[in-house]
């Protein structure tokens, strides 16, 4: 029985590895990509979900890449925006056992197992996060692209958090519980933007865009040492 049980586990190692290498594989094209977070429970008829198909319109139509978790509600709106807006976009879809039915917008869909393996994706291929309102999933991806960031894995990036009546409690709590326990750095709460501006949001994310883009010229300016 334990023998069985290592070979099960070595198998699983396999399968973690071949989905790294699909993710790598089939995103390695994308320079400026979003991710945009939610619930799967929002209703089409729902401002956020409406707003949320807004914000991914007018960021593909400046050829950005919108990212989602490729199930329903904020997720479909998301990958519907840019669907409105012909362009390609990405569904990086969770194998659940409930919620997580593909939506059909996501011009690039892939199938993951793991959710760490998914979370891994999320980043490497995001100049930016856009949380609108949800539950324990979005609040998991909003915190880790936080600490990932606080902890220098990753290079700053914009996390906007779209619906200042949904998240203001939350940053209220964090100010008066967390920062003024020097838990975190006041600094570190400079990664988060609350707002309820469609136009702001595609702002943001264009100014950001383009301080990347310095970055690189810099870069590749630099003589070599």
């Amino acid at each position: 029985m334990i023998d069985d049980l290592k070979g099960d586990e070595a198998w699983r190692m396999f399968r973690i590895l071949s989905e790294f290498t699909e993710g790598f594989d089939k995103l390695a094209n994308i320079d400026y990509g979003v991710s945009i977070f939610g619930s799967a429970r929002m209703q089409a008829d729902n401002h956020h979900y409406k707003a949320a198909r807004e914000i991914a319109f007018k960021l593909a139509k400046q050829d950005f890449t919108i990212i989602t978790g490729g199930g329903p509600g904020i997720m479909e709106a998301a990958n519907r925006g840019a669907h409105d807006a012909g362009k390609a976009n990405v569904g990086l879809n969770i194998d659940l056992p409930f919620e997580q039915i593909p939506n059909p917008y996501q011009t690039l869909e892939m199938e993951f197992k793991y959710f760490f393996v998914r979370k891994v994706m999320f980043v490497k291929y995001s100049m930016g996060y856009i949380c609108m309102p949800g539950g324990f999933g979005t609040l998991d991806e909003l915190f880790e692209s936080l600490t990932l960031m606080q902890t220098h894995r990753v290079y700053k990036m914009p996390v906007i958090l779209f619906g200042k009546e949904h998240w203001q409690g939350l940053i209220e709590w964090i100010k008066e519980k967390v920062v003024k326990l020097n838990l975190v750095e006041t600094v570190d709460m400079e990664f988060i933007q609350v707002t309820d501006d469609v136009d702001l949001v595609v702002d943001i994310l264009n100014q950001h865009r383009k301080w990347k883009q310095k970055q690189i010229e810099h870069q590749t300016n630099e003589p070599n040492s």
